[in-house]
């Protein structure tokens, strides 16, 4: 019994001190947010002014089944202030129902107002989007590639922000920040727009400003052709072909540009199960990269070792889901362990290292919130409220996305699952009729409910031993998993 409780300790310890490398690397990142906001940039840029400067630009808008947005992105990128002699746009339409016939009619009425838009369909989905966007890229004429999914709106001017950057001829990614068109929906737009503002100011500012990796975000950027090339062109063997022909573009020493200051609206995932569909193939394809390309980031000769220490880290976000439920699950028999041997108190100080990995990532992401949201105390409180709500729903995430994690690193194919899209953007539409939407109640919120009992025995325990120092990670546990437990239920009906 003792050799088992050293096991559960080890793992247990393991999980908390692998979050708090994850949390040093997140403070490491808010250093360089911070000091790369006292930089000037100098970078190159054509022209615009003069015509001759003005490069061809292909448009690439890969959908599948967008029956509820296809039109207000086809309206919106068909508004872009760009030279129509300079400009393609390629709908990549993977669609198998009648919205198919929709969109073709509107590209129609497009194509008559003088517009070079091409509705190109295939008779399969092999290779899924990455599939498409690289059939698309055979007949694209563009020297750069503007992607953006159906569930983006960018800004007229969009095009005249991004590409004069590509004068610098090492340039073969410019992307940008994604804004929020339905962030105050409801709580789970909330923390994903909390989740993704991080992301893209924190994360992709803190490593683009040292040269560490960075990824482009499989929307709202832009590729130089020759650079999709020559790293080997879009493959389909991981979810997230984005990250994966991000890494192998800058192992070939192609320079990324991250725009923070261009923000690309979009509309978040508004019910659970869009939610978790999204998360699924994020997390999964991020632990399909780290098993494809840790090892090319590990033996480059051309890359610095910070930058393969971040890299690795960066590969390895998905996987601290897996960390984190470890840890939840492992907390309950460490409470028995704790009091029934009492030599082995001391091992149980490792607890200190989440307190504090918490605290920096409560840092970090105040950073960001404040640039976004504004400061002051009133939104301080605002924020506080935001972050806790975040983690502790995050938690309750952990058990789905530990699924998609272990799926990952051990080499199990799954389909490219489409997020559904709804063209939310206020309380007043309505989604219940969607038909993308699936009824099926999950087989893993079962489990997710039992978990919910099993966050609940945490806290009994904790009681009855009086012993309270795991409170607060239980607490955040029962509200986690009971938050995605119950609308996984309520969504569905």
């Amino acid at each position: 019994m003792l050799v088992l409780s050293y096991i559960v300790l080890i793992l247990y310890s393991f999980a908390i001190l692998l979050i708090f490398f994850y949390g040093l690397a997140q403070f490491n990142l808010l250093i360089n947010y911070l000091k790369s906001k006292k930089q000037i940039d100098n970078s190159e840029k054509f022209n615009f002014t003069n015509p001759t400067e003005i490069p061809f630009v292909t448009i690439q808008l890969p959908i599948f089944n967008e029956k509820y947005v296809v039109e207000r992105l086809l309206t919106t990128i068909a508004k872009l202030d760009y030279p129509k002699e300079k400009l393609e746009i390629q709908v990549l339409d993977d669609s198998i129902d009648d919205s198919i016939f929709e969109t073709k009619a509107i590209i129609d009425d497009l194509h008559k107002s003088g517009l070079d838009i091409k509705h190109i369909t295939r008779t399969n989905r092999i290779g899924f989007k990455a599939g498409a966007l690289k059939e698309g890229l055979v007949t694209a004429k563009g020297e750069f590639i503007a992607i953006f999914d159906a569930d983006f709106v960018p800004q007229k001017d969009w095009l005249f922000q991004t590409i004069p950057y590509f004068k610098d001829k090492k340039i073969g990614v410019v992307q940008t920040r994604w804004g929020h068109l339905n962030r105050d929906y409801s709580i789970l737009t909330k923390i994903q727009a909390f989740a993704l503002d991080a992301h893209f100011t924190l994360e992709q500012v803190g490593r683009n400003s040292q040269l560490h990796f960075i990824n482009f975000n499989g929307t709202a950027g832009v590729w130089r052709k020759e650079c999709i090339i020559d790293a080997g062109n879009w493959e389909s063997d991981t979810l997230t072909e984005d990250l994966d022909l991000s890494y192998r573009a800058q192992l070939k020493n192609w320079k990324f540009k991250y725009l923070e200051n261009v923000e690309t609206p979009a509309e978040l995932p508004a019910i659970i199960s869009a939610a978790r569909s999204q998360q699924f193939r994020w997390n999964k394809g991020g632990a399909e990269n780290f098993r494809k390309m840790n090892w090319r980031v590990i033996t480059s000769k051309s890359i610095p070792l910070k930058t393969k220490i971040h890299g690795i880290l960066h590969l390895l976000n998905s996987s601290m889901f897996l960390m984190i439920f470890a840890m939840a699950i492992l907390s309950i028999p460490v409470l028995f362990i704790k009091n029934r041997y009492g030599h082995l108190v001391i091992l149980f100080d490792i607890l200190i290292f989440f307190v504090i990995t918490s605290l920096l990532f409560f840092i970090s992401y105040w950073v960001t919130f404040k640039n976004i949201q504004g400061g002051g105390f009133k939104n301080f409180l605002k924020y506080i409220g935001l972050f806790f709500t975040f983690y502790a729903i995050a938690m309750g995430f952990s058990f789905h996305n530990t699924i998609a994690v272990l799926e990952g690193l051990l080499g199990k194919k799954s389909e490219f699952i489409r997020t559904p899209k709804f063209n939310i953007e206020s309380l007043k539409d309505k989604w219940k009729d969607n038909i993308y939407i699936s009824k099926k109640v999950s087989k893993n919120t079962i489990i997710e409910g039992l978990l919910v009992l099993y966050s609940l025995f945490g806290l009994y325990s904790g009681y009855k031993f009086n012993d309270f120092a795991l409170y607060p990670f239980h607490l955040m546990l029962l509200f986690g998993f009971g938050y995605v437990f119950i609308k996984s239920i309520t969504d569905t009906k």
